[in-house]
């Protein structure tokens, strides 16, 4: 059996849709449909149910599913075994100081003969189908913001729970405190990423930290890539933006972290359900020695989580 033929079936059993499982392969769609009826044919069964609305598995097609993915998990291990691994791609979401690059600067130095590659694809929405799709290796973000499908074909762990801040351009009232109590920001209009397809799991998290709180998103905006964009639109439109505490230091603005609760954003490590790698050993480990090292994995009493991390409301 093939191993296109197996990997094409199982991005059209991922998708229930031929466009997207061809844009995700970079193939053509013909020659994907081509795929699948070889691989039918070749099975003496259908595996799909195709009309003008929709595509879904057949009872065949869900027998399959489990032993492709199984059969192609085990042909990445074959050729590594000969081959040795691949570099691993890692992404950071952004090139700046952060908890991710924390973690991966430590793998590197558990698997020096590994090669972990950066990559800095600025969210986790976007990054995560990614990773499904096998274009990224690993990614970090709020895994519980993502969709639920999406997240059902990926792995997860927690890292750390990042305390929040708020970026305050130069000269804003708030500025003049060494903290700022989330109620302080009743009234505010803050940047929380609105409009970026990229960053919903963010946005998402954001919207539920400030209902309730007279804290308004800022509305969508076009995405600034790079520091000197950021820190232009932010001098420009002068709202506040929520950051983590580990978040660059800008000219023209300060940093401030947020209290009274302090809002924690749970970090996660993603990575595709059966992938096995020396370089994603190391970042586990390096993850492990962190959150023991400092706390990271550490609720402080008057905090606040979001709500799909606790029994109840998100403060917790």
């Amino acid at each position: 059996m093939e191993p296109r033929l197996l990997r094409g079936f199982v991005a059209v059993a991922e998708e229930l849709h031929f466009t997207r499982a061809a844009a995700r392969l970079y193939v053509a769609q013909q020659a994907l449909s081509r795929d699948v009826r070889r691989l039918e044919e070749a099975l003496g069964t259908g595996l799909f149910a195709r009309t003008t609305r929709a595509v879904e598995l057949t009872a065949d097609g869900e027998r399959l599913l489990p032993l492709a993915r199984r059969v192609l998990s085990a042909h990445e291990e074959l050729a590594a075994a000969f081959t040795g691994p691949r570099a691993l791609l890692v992404d950071l979401n952004t090139d700046g100081p952060s908890t991710a690059r924390s973690v991966l600067e430590r793998a590197r130095e558990l698997a020096p003969d590994c090669e972990l590659m950066a990559r800095f694809e600025s969210g986790l929405t976007y990054a995560a189908a990614e990773v499904a799709a096998g274009r990224l290796d690993v990614s970090f973000g709020y895994a519980h913001g993502l969709d639920p499908a999406l997240r059902a074909r990926l792995a997860h762990r927690p890292v750390r729970y990042e305390p929040l801040a708020v970026l305050l351009p130069d000269g804003h009232p708030l500025a003049a405190l060494p903290a700022v109590p989330l109620d302080a920001l009743a009234g505010e209009t803050v940047y929380t990423g609105a409009g970026n397809p990229r960053t919903l799991e963010w946005t998402g998290l954001a919207r539920e930290l400030f209902a309730g709180r007279g804290i308004a998103p800022a509305p969508p905006a076009p995405v600034a890539i790079g520091k000197d964009e950021f820190r232009r639109v932010m001098a420009k439109t002068r709202h506040p933006v929520l950051v983590t505490v580990d978040f660059l230091d800008l000219p023209g603005s300060v940093k401030r972290p947020l209290v009274d609760p302090v809002p924690l954003s749970p970090l996660s490590m993603v990575w595709r359900k059966g992938f096995s790698h020396p370089g994603l050993d190391a970042l586990h480990r390096a993850a492990d020695a962190a959150a023991a090292a400092y706390g990271w994995l550490d609720v402080p009493p008057a905090s606040w989580r979001p709500a799909a991390l606790t029994d109840g409301p998100g403060s917790g």
